[in-house]
């Protein structure tokens, strides 16, 4: 059976299929806001503290010793690691068995059901929340691979800047709703705190499950290349395209090459954002409404970043204005790096810049990337492009990791993010991005 093309679709179908694309965003972006971004970090490094009797003191997990408070930032390490795993294979399994619906499905309610499952982390838990948190972000990440994967499916090459900027923004939105009805529990309902914070965390884990079943309803499957009826035959054929897929990565270097410069400066973007928290905490001593009201300026101011950004991809060029937007983040990781403890409206300001070009650069990124990959690989190639993408960073995790164990400061360990900013900078800037569509088979848009 030959994949239905973009232009083939009826324009109803397809936008009604879009709309449908945009709630997955929205579903899954209260996991990205309120567990990894406010809430779990500063939780569990708590929890980890207190079983390790103090700061300084050390805990074990998976056989491993680790400061208390590099746990949360060790974690986030090991769950990218199998990501980095799994994605691929999933990925290819999308691709091969053309059953994406499902497998969205499929890991979108296993992260839902590990994130509800934090409501019974308490005292002592730490290992149970590392756990828990481990598996949801792996089902996190290799739910995005598929999602990401409808994009070129659904949008053609001229309107993907403003469907790809549509999600993303639509996704800040909902991360806002949820971090807002949160921020109300945990400031205003008079629940105790930790009850409160457990409640968020869960909370998360109901929104994601409850607002994938719009997506669910909305998108459809394209047949893969080969549709095979026998599980066990569907999974050892996926292995052997994985391999082929990445066997024939060398005749797209430019490809290739985008793939990388994005893994380095993303990394540095899902870090910063990650970590955000933990060092207004612990670095600077901001309170937890600091935090959670930063944050929520973040999501609100997002929502309209990603759509700017997209106007201005499509008036000045989408690579143009990748590249500026990695000149803010170099800007912004610098300036934090001299903040003193208790400096609220300056945390305030970089948060607000933050968001100007957070949703721009990973929406533009990936709008990008769906151009430069060959046509009916999109699930497999997004698994490469999602390794580094909403569920943290591997490199930028260690790095801090490192950082911390060795010079125990969250200052020193910030500052060093710049550099991932700046070799993706120096990367992007030196790839011919039209030729590198014309070499994957693909149409050239013209703001490119």
């Amino acid at each position: 059976m030959i994949t239905p093309t973009v232009a083939e679709d009826p324009p109803q179908a397809r936008r009604r299929e879009q709309r449908g694309w945009y709630w997955y965003d929205f579903a899954n972006s209260g996991f990205y806001t309120t567990v990894i971004t406010v809430f779990l970090g500063p939780y569990l490094t708590t929890l980890a503290e207190n079983a390790a009797g103090g700061e300084n003191g050390f805990v074990g997990f998976l056989g491993f010793d680790f400061r208390a408070k590099a746990y949360f930032s060790a974690i986030v390490t090991i769950s990218v690691v199998l990501q980095i795993i799994v994605m691929p294979i999933v990925g290819a399994l999308a691709d091969h068995t053309g059953r994406k619906k499902e497998i969205l499905g499929f890991f979108a309610y296993l992260g839902a059901i590990a994130t509800l499952g934090f409501y019974f982390v308490s005292g002592q838990a730490y290992v149970l929340g590392g756990v828990l948190f481990i598996v949801a972000n792996v089902a996190f990440g290799a739910a995005m691979v598929v999602y990401h994967s409808f994009l070129p499916q659904i949008a053609g090459a001229e309107e993907r800047d403003k469907v790809s900027s549509h999600g993303w923004g639509f996704g800040y939105l909902g991360g806002f709703v949820l971090l807002a009805i949160n921020l109300f529990l945990y400031q205003a309902s008079g629940i105790e705190e930790g009850l409160a914070v457990r409640i968020s965390l869960a909370s998360a884990g109901l929104w994601w499950g409850v607002f994938t079943v719009i997506p669910m309803l909305r998108l459809r499957n394209r047949p893969g290349a080969a549709h095979d009826a026998s599980a066990g035959r569907a999974v050892s054929g996926s292995f052997r395209q994985l391999g082929r897929t990445i066997a024939e990565l060398r005749r797209y270097p430019r490809s290739l090459l985008f793939l990388l410069g994005y893994l380095v400066y993303n990394d540095g973007v899902q870090t910063v954002i990650s970590f955000s928290a933990v060092y207004a905490d612990q670095e600077l001593g901001l309170g937890k409404s600091v935090q959670i009201t930063a944050i929520l300026m973040v999501q609100f101011v997002a929502f309209g970043g990603a759509l700017l950004l997209g106007r201005l991809a499509f008036r000045f060029g989408t690579k143009r204005t990748v590249l500026v937007s990695l000149v803010i983040w170099t800007a912004v990781v610098s300036v934090a790096y001299f903040l003193q403890e208790g400096a609220e409206v300056q945390f305030y300001a970089i948060a607000f810049a933050i968001a100007i070009v957070l949703g721009g650069t990973q929406a533009l990124s990936r709008s990008l990337f769906s151009l430069v990959i060959p046509p009916g690989k999109e699930a497999e190639y997004f698994s490469l492009f999602e390794v580094s993408d909403k569920g943290s960073a591997f490199l930028g995790s260690l790095t801090l990791t490192l950082a911390l164990q060795v010079t125990d400061s969250y200052r020193t360990a910030i500052l060093s993010l710049v550099i991932f900013f700046v070799i993706g900078f120096v990367i992007l800037l030196t790839i011919d991005m039209p030729r590198a569509v014309r070499e994957a088979g693909n149409e050239v848009p013209r703001h490119i």
